[in-house]
């Protein structure tokens, strides 16, 4: 009986640890928020792994492999993408291509800029260079498109950054700018469009967020939500967002990074707002929901806690920024990593919320963490790192 007892404590333990696979930019349909229980406070860095190039992509996490994308040479003209395994950070498997397109971008960022996203069985691999491949998880290419040879005119000069989202069958890849711009839907299984819409000819970096079975579509013109199979329009709010940071959709509400936030509720084609915050004015980070509140971390690195019901704030707190990754989030904890590469672990429930540990990685960090199976995954030029 004492042995019997022994097993099933230890299995619940297991289970509350419960891997939760990070498919995608902000993991979970693009909240940040992962279903995972929060790892221990106590985190350590379990290992890291070298990178051979640049990249602004986040890690993404299938199972028990993780992957991600940078770009090599003196152009930045060689793409990779990796496979690691989790448990350890040895290499499944690596594939490099070269660039079809414009490999032009600001210093800051890299070609590979757009994270990578996954129906669970393909990878998919967008680049600065609308370069996009995709992959099965061992690392046979299934297919790949050049959109440059499609739409010659789809660039930017100082880089793009949107990453693509996969739902029910399709691929959702942007390709936003001054020029050639577009949004399209394309087929996992072959790489066809199954729709193309033009898109607002602004530069703009935002990504898609995948909410109610729509995927929404920022710009500086407003938010269009769109049918994934079709394209076709199901919601369309017009009064300007961010191009920078992304918005973000929980329950019946979406939050957009408009004029500060607000808050929307879309219904039957119409668009009611439920309120609007512009002192919640995120800066390149994206907003985080979790629980009853919103949090934003503005310009000057200060991470802001409001309440989701009408956007009134409840208080400010300093941290060691600047940042350029967006914060996640897991149980009661808020984690996220400065540009000099500072990941912090902040515990927003404290009456002025609270850092509660901070862990130097020592390397320029500009991108969000992906948190699966109890552990984050870091990434910065040179390297990889699981913290646990």
């Amino acid at each position: 009986m004492k042995t019997t007892t022994l097993v099933l404590a230890f299995s619940l333990y297991l289970s509350s640890f419960a891997r939760a696979d990070w498919l995608q930019f902000r993991g979970p349909n693009a909240t940040a928020v992962s279903t995972e229980k929060a790892p221990a406070d106590d985190l350590k860095v379990a290992w890291t792994a070298d990178l051979p190039g640049r990249g602004l992509s986040a890690p993404i996490v299938v199972g028990d492999r993780v992957f991600v994308t940078c770009s090599s040479g003196p152009g930045q003209e060689t793409l990779h993408v990796f496979c690691f395994n989790a448990a350890d950070g040895t290499t499944r498997w690596e594939r490099a291509m070269r660039t079809t397109g414009r490999t032009m971008t600001h210093p800051k960022t890299s070609v590979a800029a757009n994270t990578p996203c996954s129906d669970g069985e393909r990878i998919f691999a967008l680049f600065s260079s609308n370069d996009l491949f995709a992959f099965d998880l061992d690392g046979n290419l299934l297919w790949l498109r050049g959109l440059t040879f499609d739409y010659a005119n789809a660039s930017n000069s100082l880089g793009m950054s949107q990453s693509p989202v996969v739902i029910d069958g399709t691929l959702v890849v942007q390709s936003e700018n001054d020029s050639e711009s577009f949004a399209a839907g394309l087929d996992v299984a072959t790489g066809r469009n199954k729709w193309k819409l033009e898109r607002p000819k602004a530069a703009n970096w935002t990504s898609a967020t995948v909410w109610k079975n729509t995927v929404a579509l920022q710009s500086s013109k407003g938010i269009l939500a769109v049918d994934p199979a079709t394209g076709k329009t199901v919601w369309d709010y017009t009064d300007g967002a961010s191009t920078i940071p992304s918005s973000v959709g929980t329950g019946e509400t979406l939050y957009a990074v408009s004029h500060g936030i607000t808050a929307l509720a879309p219904e039957k084609g119409s668009v009611t707002q439920l309120w609007r915050n512009e002192k919640l004015n995120p800066g390149t980070a994206s907003p985080l929901v979790l629980g009853d509140s919103i949090y934003v971390v503005n310009g000057a690195g200060v991470l802001i806690k409001a309440a989701v019901k009408n956007g009134d704030e409840a208080w400010k707190l300093r941290l060691k920024g600047p940042f350029s990754g967006s914060p996640v989030a897991a149980g009661k904890r808020i984690y996220i990593v400065s540009e000099r590469g500072v990941f912090q672990i902040i515990d927003p429930e404290a009456p002025e919320g609270r850092v509660l540990k901070e862990i130097e990685l020592k390397e320029t960090v500009l991108t969000t963490p992906a948190l699966s199976g109890g552990a984050f995954y870091v990434r910065s030029d040179a390297k990889l790192w699981k913290l646990q």
